[in-house]
């Protein structure tokens, strides 16, 4: 009886051990959750421009005509013809290419790549004030999206309509982490200079803020990984699943068996 219940309280030791382990740290950044007050060094973080980015740009002025040249020309879809430029406003996209350029009218061929969207402004600003007098330049990044998946509420691709946009801001408009969300380990996928790169990021660290990878990138990846819990939960669910699986097989293999026989039997 003694050796019983010492082996039963083994047993109520190690699942207590078992538990702990695979639990989850739910807060974020839990290394300064009793800190009062505090701070750390902010990046000045702006994203730049790279090949096969989109970008919107347009030029306006007090003198349409005058700035007009430096704008494509808008269509009718009715009727195929221009539009009149000195009333209508002029929006337009430029593909950057391969090499980092795009072809601007008047101006040719730019460089743009390495680039924030605020230089490639002051720069077009600078060589059309040479023509048009107080020109009113405006550039958008158009393709900076990033996609959150994983655990979280809703995994979906973000638009991002800002230039500085962090992970936490990607969290949040994906609903944020579910429980069953690995807050320790948050893998984001990045794409640079022709290679796609991975870093794994702590939420419950507050080393994360000064991160060089704290504010994301256009088209960055984040995932979110299952903890523990989740993955247990999951192997249950599929070995139980393949259990139900095999044990139907088996009873309508027995229901065939059984019907040969009496089949046979009668006759």
């Amino acid at each position: 009886m003694k050796f019983k219940s010492i082996l039963l309280a083994c047993i109520g030791v190690f699942m207590l051990a078992s538990c702990n382990t695979s639990k989850t740290v739910l807060p974020y950044f839990t290394d300064i959750s009793t800190v009062a007050e505090g701070s750390v060094k902010a990046g000045d973080y702006m994203p730049t421009i790279k090949p096969d980015d989109e970008l919107f740009i347009t030029v306006t002025s007090r003198e349409p005509l005058a700035s007009a040249h430096y704008n494509l020309p808008l269509s009718n879809p009715a009727t195929n013809e221009a539009l009149d430029i000195t009333t209508q406003p002029t929006q337009q996209t430029f593909m950057v290419d391969s090499k980092g350029d795009i072809n601007f009218p008047v101006l040719g061929t730019l460089h743009v790549a390495g680039l924030t969207t605020e230089q490639l402004r002051q720069e077009l600003t600078e060589k059309i004030s040479s023509e048009v007098k107080d020109p009113l330049v405006k550039v958008e990044l158009v393709n900076f999206t990033v996609v959150v998946a994983g655990e979280v509420l809703t995994p979906s691709t973000i638009k991002v309509n800002r230039n500085r946009f962090s992970i936490l801001d990607a969290l949040s408009a994906a609903g944020d982490l579910t429980p069953y969300g690995e807050r320790s380990n948050v893998l984001l996928i990045r794409e640079e200079n022709g290679e796609r790169k991975f870093v794994h990021l702590n939420l419950n660290s507050s080393d994360l803020l000064s991160s060089p990878y704290f504010y994301l990138q256009q088209n960055d990846y984040v995932y979110v990984e299952p903890n523990k819990i989740r993955q247990a939960n999951s192997r249950y669910n599929q070995d139980n699943s393949y259990k139900l699986s095999m044990t139907s097989t088996i009873v309508s293999a027995a229901s065939v068996i059984a019907s040969l026989v009496i089949a046979l039997t009668v006759k």
